[in-house]
């Protein structure tokens, strides 16, 4: 058994240090005699040194001895006696009042013990009476609660570890009910007999990956029979295992599919009706017999309103294509996903699909992409007697060329058209290959390959690379307190925090070092109006930084030099994006990485980015102190702040992210007295030596 002086009680340590303390004193009292004997060198004087030796070491230890027993008696005992009061307290729901006059020679430690007993006492107290009543309100909200996720307008699954079912609500059978017949799901069955594996076995390893459990993952999954393509999204939950579980959500995205498609093919329609009447007007007009017995005066008029008929219709058509962009799902979908809901279909039909893995994310409506693919791969194998497919994908610019390829005899255009024509599927009626093609601005053509092979070939716009989410990168956190306090913010300085208006960006850059050439890809930011996000006032762009993006930093944020190549400058994006910050005061998580390199363009900008600054990196350490870490992965899973796993090194997802995290330390600042902005300054200022100890 090893022994430790931990494993001690408190008055015998002191007893030891005190035991130490006179056995050293003895020691070098009787050093010092043998050094003054042997220095005097007189041989009779040595009983008289020994009798002083002796004199004074009983004299030390009587002297040490004493000084013990009070250090024992008034400060060890009373110790010792306080905490056995303090732990039957604590443990032992005792609610009688301390004696403080045990510890009457230990300051103020005896009135702050017996303080903190009464209130642990209080709170003892007041939290039975909570957990009464909120047991009471618990069963009644049980009940509550698994009547509403019964009738949620969402599937709701929640799956073990290794993809066992442990719960599920009504919508969830009714989804996936369908893929067995109507059979409805049953507890700690597998979730595969049910969905196809491909995709969620993906998205649950991409989240273990992260390391995050806040993070959450979108994909897009296929019933076991292929019928249903599924919009998904994947949650962990805390991790108690090698393998977490995870919360997954389910929504069937063919009602609002069949309302926009509607909508679409109706303002096509319209467009189409009466581009053919105004052509066909103009053209009679044109060929009127100049001699004929109209009045001048209504000829020209017929002619000028035929003339701007015409016209309105061409810009209301040009416009129409410029803004089929703007009405794309924002969320990203993986090439994996989309193969694999594909690869359900063609299965389904008896042929094979083979896929490239390939790291992009794009920017399209999931169901619409399967089902126009599915659609034409399953005629052309019937037209032609192909049995097998690939899916290739390349990247040019800003698209992705999809090609669906085999070995055979090649497809007609004629054959193409008359099934882009065709409805695509039978529960979705009105949805036609050249609907979707119209609402995702895109077209699709064959293509003879080498070999003997041949394809048809769709692009669409990639919306970012990906890859194993990156670790944090480390910024060194660099401040100058002057600029937060120049004359420009005077006034800004004694508003409150509640009433200033904030706008909070995020950058994307080449590197780390603008002072060596890295320059922005990306600038993205939101905006907090009287204490909210402002969800519909979002400014995000990409930058052309006219230089080349490294491989590491397309790892991280997933922007490739294609996708800026037809960008705006950073003088065009940054005027813009003055504008959209003007009269704000700016938050950034670490600010002066991003507003140097804001900074170094202001000339060409022709503006001066002079606003008010705040740091969530800053305010993190002014409320969570030094011992903590600061990075925006650690302040969100503190604040309990979810980023979504495809959103993270993007600037819109930090941006997002880093404003959430700002509204919930608001309060805090507000809670330790700092209402106004120039309150948090000097609060920041006071903290400055710690903003470096954190470098």
């Amino acid at each position: 058994m090893s022994f430790s002086l931990e494993s001690l009680s408190l008055r015998v340590r002191v007893f030891l240090f005190f035991a130490a303390l006179g056995l050293g004193a003895v020691v070098l009292l009787c050093l010092g005699l043998m050094v003054g004997y042997q220095h005097l060198g007189a041989p009779e004087s040595l009983n008289a040194f020994v009798q002083g030796g002796v004199i004074g070491s009983f004299g030390v230890l009587g002297l040490t001895a004493g000084i013990w027993y009070l250090f024992d008696v008034n400060v060890s005992k009373p110790i010792d006696l306080l905490a056995g009061a303090l732990r039957a307290r604590a443990h032992a729901d005792i609610g009688a009042a301390m004696d403080p006059s045990v510890a009457r020679y230990l300051g103020d430690l005896a009135p702050a013990a017996q303080a903190t007993a009464h209130s642990l006492s209080e709170t003892r107290n007041a939290l039975a009476e909570a957990v009464a009543r909120e047991t009471t309100r618990l069963s009644t909200e049980k009940n509550k609660l698994a009547a509403l996720l019964s009738d949620v307008p969402v599937g709701v699954l929640l799956c073990s570890g290794d993809h066992q079912l442990v719960f599920y609500n009504g919508m969830a059978v009714d989804l996936i009910g369908k893929a067995t017949k109507g059979v409805a799901p049953g507890l700690d069955r597998k979730l595969f007999d049910y969905l196809r594996e491909g995709p969620i076995r993906h998205a649950h390893a991409r989240l273990c990956e992260a390391e995050d459990p806040d993070a959450a993952s979108d994909l897009l999954c296929a019933t076991r029979d292929g019928v249903q393509i599924l919009a998904a999204r994947m949650r962990l939950l805390p991790n108690e295992g090698a393998a977490p579980g995870y919360v997954l959500t389910l929504r069937d995205v063919t009602a609002d599919l069949a309302a926009h498609t509607k909508r679409e093919a109706l303002l096509a329609e319209v467009l189409d009706r009466v581009r053919r009447p105004a052509a066909n007007l103009r053209a009679l007009l044109a060929v009127l017999p100049e001699g004929s017995q109209t009045p001048p005066a209504m000829d020209a008029a017929l002619r000028q309103e035929a003339d701007g008929l015409s016209r309105a219709i061409a810009d209301l058509a040009k416009r129409k294509d410029e803004g089929q962009a703007d009405l794309l799902p924002r969320s990203p979908l993986r090439i994996a996903d989309l193969t694999d809901g594909l690869r359900a279909r063609f299965e389904a039909g008896g042929l094979m699909l083979t896929a490239e893995d390939v790291p992009l994310l794009l920017r399209c409506d999931g169901f619409e992409m399967v089902s126009l693919l599915a659609s034409i791969g399953l005629r052309t194998a019937a037209l032609l007697d192909v049995k097998s497919f690939e899916l290739t994908v390349e990247e040019d610019s800003t698209d992705a060329l999809l090609r669906l390829c085999w070995t055979g005899a090649p497809l007609r255009v004629i054959d193409l058209e008359q099934w882009l024509e065709a409805g695509l599927d039978d529960d979705v009626p009105g949805v036609t290959g050249h609907s979707v093609l119209i609402s995702h601005a895109t077209d699709i053509w064959p293509e003879e390959l080498v070999n003997g092979r041949h394809s048809i070939c769709m692009p669409v716009r990639i919306a970012r690379r990906t890859g194993p989410r990156p670790k944090p990168i480390a910024r060194a956190v660099v401040y100058d307190f002057d600029l937060l306090g120049k004359e420009r913010n005077a006034k800004v300085a004694e508003q409150a925090l509640a009433d200033l208006t904030y706008v909070v960006f995020d950058t994307e850059t080449t590197g780390l070092l603008p002072g060596q050439g890295d320059e922005i890809v990306q600038i993205a930011a939101v905006r907090i109006v009287n204490g909210k996000r402002v969800e519909a006032e979002v400014f995000d762009s990409l930058v052309n930084p006219g230089r080349t993006i490294p491989a590491a930093s397309t790892v991280v944020h997933g922007i490739t030099e294609a996708m800026v190549a037809d960008a705006p400058d950073i003088a065009t994006v940054g005027r813009a994006f003055h504008k959209f910050a003007e009269g704000a005061v700016l938050i950034a998580h670490n600010a002066p990485f991003d507003m140097e390199f804001l900074r170094r363009h202001e000339p060409a900008i022709g503006a001066r980015f002079d606003n008010p600054i705040l740091d969530t990196v800053l305010l993190s350490a002014v409320i969570f102190g030094q011992h903590e870490e600061h990075s925006l992965d650690a302040l969100t899973h503190r604040l309990s702040i979810t980023i979504p796993e495809e959103a993270r090194h993007t600037a819109i997802g930090d941006s997002v992210a880093t404003a959430d995290a700002f509204l919930k330390l608001l309060p805090m600042l507000q809670g330790r007295g700092l209402t106004s902005f120039g309150a948090v300054l000097a609060e920041l200022r006071r903290h400055g030596r710690l903003l470096k100890d954190l470098n």
